[in-house]
């Protein structure tokens, strides 16, 4: 069984690998520690063959790493819906307490959770959970700084970047499934103002690149 650790460091790279190589700094910003222990994983786990690493261009994770990062994956989201609908947790504590449980559970104990909630595709921040194979669907979904003006949209996923975030997210209605229009942006980074739940408001640019929303559907459902 792999470490804590290990797990914590592939997963991280799979989330942060989406536009290519990763670099050691950005690793390290991610989960808080010094390059040079950065460096020495990564070491480590090239030398697992779970990495493709190069101290001059970045790495990646190889088709073993990324099999063992959507499997953690699929540990953390199903355990997150888990403790959203069966337990009561907030949006804001799902995260985290998936995160601390995540590498301790048994392959049979995710089994039944996900037969338990009935197969669910996504977490209840809204992102795909990988199947039992490994597949996880691509998604086309675009943020709210980036979505057509005065289009209605629904709010599909959450950033889970933070917590105190999702803890506003939740807050102020900002969940997946909430149908949404971005009625105006201020130029060079300035608040967004967004309509829903039949009223107006103004939130940060920072906010609303957390937020991502579908703008495929039909405008009287």
């Amino acid at each position: 069984m792999l470490s804590q650790s290990v797990q914590d460091y592939l997963k991280t790279i799979y989330k942060l690998q989406e536009n290519g190589l990763v670099s050691t700094t950005r690793i390290a910003k991610e989960l808080n520690i010094s390059g040079a222990s950065v460096t020495g994983m990564l070491k480590r786990l090239a030398a697992m063959k779970l990495v493709d690493y190069n101290s001059y261009k970045g790495v990646k994770l190889t088709d073993d790493g990324i099999k063992i990062a959507l499997e953690i994956l699929r540990h953390h989201r199903l355990l997150e819906l888990y403790l959203k609908d069966s337990l009561g947790f907030s949006l804001a504590q799902v995260h985290d307490e998936a995160c601390r449980l995540e590498h301790y559970v048994s392959e049979e104990f995710v089994e039944k959770i996900d037969a338990l909630m009935g197969r669910p595709e996504f977490s209840p921040l809204g992102n795909p959970i990988p199947t039992k194979d490994g597949y996880i669907p691509p998604s086309d979904l675009q943020s709210l700084i980036a979505i057509e003006l005065n289009k209605l949209a629904v709010i599909k996923r959450l950033s889970d970047d933070d917590h105190e975030m999702i803890a506003y997210f939740e807050q102020m209605g900002l969940v997946p499934n909430v149908k949404i229009k971005v009625l105006d942006r201020a130029p060079f980074n300035g608040p967004v103002t967004v309509e829903y739940n039949g009223a107006r408001q103004i939130i940060g640019s920072d906010i609303a690149k957390n937020i991502f929303a579908d703008t495929d559907i039909l405008e009287n459902r």
